[in-house]
């Protein structure tokens, strides 16, 4: 029999949203982007239709990412000045940078995140977490090169795209037809712009060869991870907050981990165990505690019972209870187990609460 040793466990989190209120992608796409936002936003719906509605083969959660880097090219990005301008702004996530110090001296502790190596090296500058524990999109735009008629031509098709109306995605919506005829055409429009013309040209190497890492990518790192530090999945604690984590919440929930929702949206929300709404990450460091200390269940009981005055009955680390005691009442983390009772509830509260944390636009982004 393979006994697993006592402190076998392991820490693992999205970037974006349970550390940083950042969507780096979304942020140099209306840095460099005319109209960017707007741009970007579109096609992050196109990216949830695709996967959520048709479920394209071979298309993954986070190919937002892959799409918008022929753009990005064109209007100029180069490895230098996405790296420059990722440096300059980085935002954590309240407490996070000693939640994640706090959590290092626990278990392996790794970054699993979409965003490109750029950012996350710059993430990991400030806060000190090792590089070599994260898992994220490899981007190198200095290695392609496209002609100034190609330039062009993108820079058509980026104005095409903005004046597509935005996708509106109904809840519950199962195929295509739940969507509204305009919304219908201009998911056709965009099928054949980039899966028919971007993909024949030059730029369309990039296309090919940038690999986001989101859904099924993110299992794939955490099967990486455990392997290499010898833990099984039922010691794993998995924190995300988008479609791009839903394979791994379901890699690890199936394999008897622990899953929680950062500030998650609908995606997140349906597929982790327990939610927490917080602008402060002094709530993650209670939660991975205690499930290496006392388990899984230990956790769910306490999601289910949560204040401040059962967190010494928990048997909370008597310094956290001391750093969450100072957050403002009105601004206490509220942390929830899901239900099939609760979830619709908890989904629209941690939606709203997202968008106050990580502002609108971000927050609106699958």
């Amino acid at each position: 029999m393979n006994h697993q040793p006592e402190d076998a466990g392991v820490f693992i989190s999205d970037c974006e949203g349970p550390i940083s209120k950042n969507d780096n992608a979304f942020e140099l796409t209306k840095h460099f982007i005319p109209d960017g936002d707007y741009f970007f936003s579109l096609i992050s719906k196109y990216d949830d239709v695709l996967v959520d509605i048709i479920r394209r083969p071979r298309y993954k959660a986070g190919y937002t990412l892959k799409l918008i880097t022929p753009f990005l090219k064109a209007y100029g990005a180069t490895n230098e000045t996405v790296e420059r301008y990722s440096a300059e702004n980085v935002l954590l996530i309240q407490g996070a940078l000693n939640m994640l110090n706090y959590i290092r001296k626990l278990r392996p502790s790794f970054i699993i995140s979409t965003s490109y190596n750029q950012y996350i090296s710059s993430l990991c500058a400030i806060t000190d977490f090792p590089l070599e524990n994260v898992y994220c999109t490899r981007l190198d735009l200095d290695k392609y090169s496209i002609s100034s008629k190609e330039i062009k031509r993108l820079k058509i098709l980026r104005e095409k795209i903005t004046s597509y109306p935005m996708i509106e995605i109904p809840e519950g919506a199962k195929s295509l037809k739940y969507l509204s005829i305009k919304d219908q055409e201009t998911i056709e429009k965009l099928d054949k712009i980039f899966w028919k013309e971007i993909m024949i040209m030059d730029s369309g190497r990039i296309l090919r060869e940038v690999n986001p890492v989101g859904g099924e990518e993110k299992a794939k790192a955490i099967r990486i991870i455990t392997k290499k530090v010898g833990s099984p999945l039922n010691k794993v604690v998995y924190i995300g907050d988008s479609i791009t984590d839903v394979q791994a919440f379901s890699l690890v929930k199936g394999g008897g981990g622990l899953t929680i929702s950062f500030n998650g949206n609908r995606y997140a929300v349906k597929n982790a165990e327990v939610a927490v709404i917080s602008k402060n990450a002094v709530v993650t460091s209670i939660l991975v505690d205690l499930f290496f200390r006392f388990g899984r269940e230990h956790v769910m009981r306490l999601a289910e019972m949560w204040s401040i005055n059962t967190l010494e009955k928990f048997c909370v680390d008597a310094t956290l209870i001391k750093k969450i005691s100072k957050l403002d009442p009105d601004s206490f983390p509220k942390v929830e187990r899901i239900t099939t009772e609760n979830v619709e509830r908890v989904v629209k509260e941690s939606s709203f609460f997202r968008k106050t944390v990580r502002g609108e636009a971000i927050g609106r982004l699958g």
